[in-house]
């Protein structure tokens, strides 16, 4: 079955595949960054009809003029078969592109990460026909990150650090680094990695962590325009000396804030169109339009955001 972590173990790299080069240069292995990458079809299908997908192919090219392949499989724990799945990868990925192929494993167990470095040999004792060897990512070689400014320099890499290290003793210093980190960027751009994270961190205790440090110190999106409705809004209420207007200015700037976050999700993950905008900024209910914030972090259509909700309008 395929997690919401194991899709970010391996989508990470699509925002930004030079996490790749910058870490295993740390680990001693001579990688030069990327000055071009090409995100490349999946399937390494054969005309039988046996299925076999990666989880993430990418064309590294680099500024010396070489060209590889970067095969990313997300492993969430051992399994006997996948020596052979890795072999018949890497030999088609060759043989299909002509181009030397690597394979990245991505874990976030240390048992699975020292498992999935292998070697894993083929062929009779006395003759070794075939042997692979991954390049393994996990919790025994990817920093910990949890200087604020350290992650603001390297927001991707902050973010795989974080989904790698869910378990770990200081998972709340590193999500905390990372909130402050998105801060200093752009919203849709902050946005993408807070989802990747949320993803990434699935159901562990890290990942209520990272909900509250997204629901307090973030709000999700704070923009210039909410901030200047809630304000306005708590500016009526003293004038009035209403207790209402206080509670009204808080409500319609959490309304604003929700619909923009959520319009800015949907456009993100390209679920957006002109009925479906209209039926978000209709909507006057704080609390349902966090609801449909939440299905549309792992929703595939907008149906399964929506279905049922019978929404009061603003």
């Amino acid at each position: 079955m395929v997690t919401s972590s194991h899709e970010a173990m391996h989508r990470i790299f699509h925002e930004d595949a030079g996490i790749f080069a910058r870490t295993f240069r740390r680990l001693g292995l001579p990688f030069s960054d990327p000055v071009a990458v090409s995100l490349l079809p999946t399937d390494v299908t054969e005309l039988k009809p046996l299925e076999r997908r990666l989880d993430t192919l990418l064309q590294i090219d680099c500024a010396d003029g070489q060209s590889y392949l970067l095969a990313i499989e997300a492993q969430s724990r051992k399994d006997p078969d996948k020596g052979a799945s890795w072999a018949y990868y890497l030999a088609f990925l060759q043989a299909k592109y002509r181009k030397p192929p690597v394979l990245l494993v991505t874990c976030q167990d240390e048992k699975t990460a020292r498992w999935a470095k292998g070697p894993f040999h083929f062929g009779i004792s006395h003759w070794r026909s075939l042997t692979v060897r991954p390049l393994v990512l996990g919790p025994h070689n990817v920093p910990v990150i949890t200087d604020k400014e350290a992650a603001a320099k390297d927001i991707p890499l902050a973010v795989f650090s974080a989904i790698t290290h869910g378990e770990h003793p200081q998972a709340d210093m590193m999500l905390e680094a990372l909130a402050s980190a998105l801060k200093t960027v752009d919203e849709s751009t902050a946005s993408i990695f807070r989802e990747l994270t949320e993803l990434g961190l699935g159901s562990s205790p890290a990942a209520h962590i990272w909900k509250d440090l997204m629901a307090v110190d973030l709000s999700f999106f704070r923009s210039e325009t909410s901030e200047k409705l809630r304000d306005e809004g708590r500016a009526e209420g003293r004038d009035e000396g209403r207790v209402e207007g206080r509670v009204e200015g808080r409500v319609e700037g959490r309304v604003e804030s929700g619909r923009e976050s959520l319009l800015l999700l949907l456009t993100t993950r390209g679920l957006l169109d002109d009925a479906i905008r209209s039926r978000v900024t209709a909507c006057g209910d704080p609390d349902l339009l966090g609801t449909w914030f939440q299905r549309a972090l792992t929703a595939e259509t907008a149906e399964q955001i929506f279905t049922g909700d019978d929404e009061p309008t603003g």
